[in-house]
């Protein structure tokens, strides 16, 4: 079975993830993915043997909307909020990727070049692991995106983005937090900026 028919079956046996992207799908936001904790994440707890919601903080819902208003993106994320019932109401985050660019390096003190499509929102994530993306299509089929391929998803293998400058405080955080709550995660560190 390829990588990718796993990550689809972990995505399948998840029946909190399933319903998300049927309530998102339903939502016909433009070039929509989950992307992110919710995708990875499932399949690191089915691959561990965990419940498929172990550990999952929010379901990432982004889409690509050239209307980068923030009236507009607040549209969606009301509309989002309304289609799902507690808790999943506070925890599907909706957020149009048109605007991160206006927002990013005010928060993370990184330039961040305006994108054309969801899918290029995925190049410029942390790390290789967590660059994954999902989408249920019209005919139920489980389409991916992973710009770097999911051998460091499978291998629960966190190194930082090769395509990004190295952020050792913001990469250390996202490893301890992934440590709490999958020890087993591997950890590679450039060489020259290795922990000590």
């Amino acid at each position: 079975m390829s990588l990718e028919d796993q990550l689809i079956a972990a995505v399948r046996a998840s029946p909190t993830l399933m319903q998300v992207m049927r309530g998102v799908r339903a939502l016909e936001l433009p070039d929509w993915r989950l992307v992110s904790g919710c995708v990875y994440q499932t399949f690191w707890n089915r691959a561990s043997c965990r419940e498929p919601d172990y550990g999952l903080k929010d379901y990432d819902a982004v889409y690509f909307d050239p209307d980068s208003s923030y009236e507009a993106e607040d549209v969606h994320i009301r509309r989002a909020a309304a289609a799902f019932a507690p808790p999943l109401d506070q925890i599907v985050e909706v957020r149009n990727q048109a605007r991160v660019h206006l927002w990013f390096e005010g928060k993370f003190g990184e330039p961040y070049a305006p994108l054309a499509c969801t899918d290029g929102a995925l190049e410029r994530f942390l790390c290789p692991a967590f660059a994954v993306g999902i989408r249920l299509e019209a005919d139920d089929a489980i389409s991916v995106a992973a710009p770097f391929g999911l051998e460091d998803m499978a291998a629960m293998r966190l190194r930082p983005n090769p395509r990004r400058p190295y952020n050792a405080d913001g990469f250390a955080r996202v490893v301890a937090s992934a440590r709490r709550r999958w020890p087993e995660v591997i950890v590679e560190t450039p060489p020259m900026q290795a922990a000590d």
